[in-house]
């Protein structure tokens, strides 16, 4: 259990900080990406603040129990396999989720497009962190 808690409470602390000085940077360099988030399918009361700051933390315990039980998958250099951890997450997981997201809401491509790069993002850094500390 060790293996999984603490290098995914590692990845969620860079993470947090890298998704967040990211998404700073991301809203002054593509403001009109951002305008889109101006639409009341994304105005919450406040109440579940604290969920959406804590999903660095959610995301790197999850990918830590994966990349746990699927590490001996993943050879070659620790960038290599953090590489390969974070794409074959974006195909299995993100891909479909992106699609079904996609299909459903009154969304564009752009901001699919968006969350589909930004969860691979994640997952490349978290799966580079994983093969650091937890080959």
């Amino acid at each position: 259990m060790k293996k999984v808690i603490f290098p995914g409470l590692i990845a969620g602390t860079i993470l947090f900080i890298i998704c967040y000085g990211g998404l700073y940077m991301a809203v002054r360099l593509f403001p009109g990406l951002f305008i889109e988030y101006n639409n009341p399918l994304f105005n919450s009361d406040g109440n579940r603040d604290l969920l959406f700051y804590l999903h660095a933390f959610i995301i790197s315990l999850a990918l830590s129990w994966f990349w746990e039980r699927f590490k001996s998958l993943f050879h070659g250099s620790f960038l290599l396999r953090g590489l390969e951890f974070g794409f074959v997450y974006a195909i299995v997981a993100l891909l479909p989720v992106m699609w079904i997201t996609f299909s459903a809401l009154d969304i564009t491509v752009l901001m699919v497009l968006s969350w589909f790069s930004y969860g691979l993002m994640q997952a490349i850094v978290a799966g580079i962190i994983f093969a650091k500390i937890n080959p």
